[in-house]
C-alpha cells in the first residue's frame, strides 16, 4: 500500500456543504468510499439520511457506520469496515458522550490506526475538537466548559467561535486560567487542515471567515488571526 501523509481537516460546523466537499477532494479520488460517523447526536436518524443525500449530491460511496446498535445488527467488525474507507467524517453533537462511547467501543483506536494509515479524518464542531488535547464545549448543563479530548494535535479547539454568544469569551477565560491549552477559535465557514501533526492550510466557504490562534502571554490573551483561503464549490 502507497504511504499517504496523515492529515486531519477540524471544521467549525458539521453541516457545511462547501467545506465538506473540499473534505472529500483530499482523498484525491473521483468516487471516494467515505463514511459518517453520527455517534454525537446518537445515530439520530436525520442525520443518517442527510448524510445519504449529501454523499450522493458530492458524488461519493456513502457509508454510515452507527454504534448505538444491537450486536446482531451488524455482521462486519468496526475495524473492518472504517479501515477500508478513504475518509470518514465526524458529526458534531455531545463531544462528551461521543468520545466514551468511541473508548468502549475501542473506536478511538480504530480511527487512531486510520489516521497512520493516511484515511482522511475529519469533521465538525464536536468532529472537529475531538482531534485536539482539550476543547470547549456544550456537553454539559447550563455552560460552556473544557474538556480533555484524543490528544492528537496539540493544543485546543473552540467551534462556532464568533457566530454562537459566550463561545469567544469562555474560550479565553479557560486558556486564561490554564483549564485548557493555547489552541484555535474558529468560527463555523472554516476548517483547519493538518497534515501530520501539523496545521498547513485554513479554508473558509465565505469570502469573511475568520479563526485565530489564542494563546496566553503573561497573564494576557493574545489572539492572531489565521490567514483563511477562500474556497468555492
Amino acid at each position: 500500500m502507497e504511504a499517504r501523509t496523515p492529515r486531519i481537516f477540524a471544521i467549525g460546523r458539521g453541516a457545511n456543504e462547501t467545506l465538506i466537499q473540499y473534505f472529500v477532494r483530499l482523498t484525491g479520488k473521483d468516487r471516494p468510499k467515505v463514511c459518517h460517523l453520527p455517534t454525537a447526536t446518537g445515530d439520530c436518524r436525520d442525520r443518517v439520511e442527510w448524510w445519504h443525500g449529501l454523499g450522493e449530491k458530492l458524488g461519493v460511496e456513502p457509508y454510515v457506520q452507527k454504534l448505538f446498535i444491537s450486536s446482531f445488527s451488524q455482521h462486519e467488525r468496526f475495524e473492518d469496515v472504517l479501515l477500508d474507507m478513504d475518509a470518514i467524517y465526524i458529526g458534531g453533537g455531545n463531544t462528551l458522550n461521543m468520545l466514551a462511547v468511541w473508548k468502549v467501543q475501542g473506536v478511538d483506536v480504530i480511527l487512531r490506526r486510520a489516521w497512520e494509515l493516511g484515511i482522511v479524518l475529519g469533521g465538525g464542531s464536536a468532529g472537529g475538537i475531538c482531534w485536539f488535547e482539550d476543547g470547549l464545549t456544550d456537553s454539559r448543563p447550563q455552560e460552556l466548559t473544557a474538556m480533555p479530548a484524543l490528544g492528537w494535535l496539540k493544543g485546543s479547539f473552540a467551534p462556532h467561535y464568533l457566530t454562537e454568544p459566550g463561545r469567544r469569551e469562555y474560550f479565553h477565560r479557560y486558556i486564561r486560567a490554564g483549564l485548557l491549552s493555547d489552541g484555535y477559535g474558529v468560527d463555523e465557514p472554516v476548517g483547519l487542515l493538518f497534515e501530520g501533526t501539523e496545521l498547513v492550510r485554513a479554508v473558509g466557504s465565505t469570502p469573511d471567515a475568520q479563526a485565530f490562534h489564542v494563546r496566553k502571554v503573561d497573564d494576557q490573551i493574545v489572539e492572531e488571526a489565521l490567514n483563511v483561503e477562500y474556497v468555492e464549490t
